[in-house]
């Protein structure tokens, strides 16, 4: 089973998205997964996904108004085996956690799915109006689509 984490700033916009797309997915696809969302900041503790978050989900047929954020801490970095991030601040804020080269090998990008060593950025919506979170829910699901696409064709390919 992977174990997948999706990380942004204050994980009440981009990464509980990312988290609702991709759980989506792995489920339709039949992979079993363990998955969750953080942010490196603390601001949002507790908190639902922006209310603009949730209705651009929703629209797409998923409910994520259920999540709450947190924020990420060094035990994560142990516990799972992908840790994606929306940015590259992101990156460096959870690769500063990092206690070994093992650690820092799970953490990538997440648009690097789509765009591999191109390290592009997941714009955060949080700041504009409801249509930036149509175009970053546009980029996650493309991203998360070639994500699974990747995985369940290495899984095939093992399972012969």
């Amino acid at each position: 089973m992977k174990k997948i984490l999706m990380v942004c700033l204050g994980n009440i916009c981009r990464s509980p998205m990312a988290e609702g797309i991709m759980r989506a997915k792995l489920e339709r696809a039949g992979i079993a997964f363990e998955l969750d969302s953080a942010g490196t900041g603390n601001y949002h503790i507790g908190e639902h996904p922006d209310h603009r978050a949730v209705k651009c989900m929703k629209s797409k047929g998923l409910d994520i108004s259920y999540l709450r954020a947190r924020q990420i801490s060094a035990r994560d970095l142990a516990h799972y085996d992908i840790i994606f991030t929306m940015d590259e601040s992101n990156q460096k804020n959870v690769l500063a956690l990092t206690n070994d080269d093992v650690e820092k090998q799970k953490v990538r990008m997440f648009l690097n799915e789509l765009h591999p060593g191109k390290n592009v950025s997941v714009p955060d919506p949080w700041f504009g109006d409801e249509d930036g979170f149509f175009e970053v829910y546009e980029l996650l699901d493309n991203a998360a689509n070639a994500f699974v696409n990747h995985f369940a064709d290495a899984k095939k390919k093992i399972d012969g």
